[in-house]
């Protein structure tokens, strides 16, 4: 068994979430690669996908969803997780939370829902560092209110996330257990 854990990140915040989940599934001894999705040429050398990809005004970025689509068959026939990561703020507990993890939920895990069926889908806080922007997203962080919308920092929930990754392994570790 091996894993993938594919991702699209435009500032390196959703790279970091990849790149844990992949080191927590290590830990429990599972091989793991962690790799962005536009260098994955084929999926059939991986028994398990977790794919994630940042998260902009709703949607997931595009590559991201293009290699699901691509891959939808191979991916509905093994064990598959999807996350997500883009909002930003310190609401990480009561119902302020739940109502930004909620809106920021990719609109398509929907699609993806129907089509491979994940066993899980995940969306993350994630981080904002002003000085990795790109020239619009500059200016649209200058704009009125862009301050309050896209604030500074790394919100991303390290325990969550490796608490996710360590409920996945041992999903794993049950289910390879008893095909042996």
């Amino acid at each position: 068994m091996t894993v993938l854990v594919g991702y699209s990140s435009k500032y390196g915040a959703t790279e970091g979430i990849a790149e844990r989940i992949a080191s927590v599934l290590r830990d429990f001894g599972i091989p793991t690669d962690a790799r962005r999705v536009a260098s994955v040429r084929n999926v059939s050398d991986y028994s398990v996908c977790i794919v994630g990809s940042s998260s902009y005004l709703g949607s997931w970025r595009p590559e991201a969803s293009r290699f699901v689509r691509r891959y939808r068959s191979e991916l509905a026939t093994r064990p598959v997780w999807l996350f997500s990561s883009g909002p930003l703020g310190i609401a990480q507990t009561g119902a302020q939370h739940l109502r930004e993890v909620t809106e920021a939920r990719p609109k398509q895990f929907d699609e993806f829902v129907e089509t491979i069926r994940p066993r899980g889908t995940q969306v993350f806080y994630g981080a904002l560092y002003p000085e990795r922007l790109d020239r619009r997203d500059r200016l649209v962080r200058k704009m009125p209110a862009g301050f309050e919308i896209l604030p500074a920092g790394d919100f991303r929930e390290w325990g969550a996330i490796e608490a996710w990754a360590t409920g996945i392994s041992g999903e794993l570790v049950h289910t390879f257990a008893e095909t042996k």
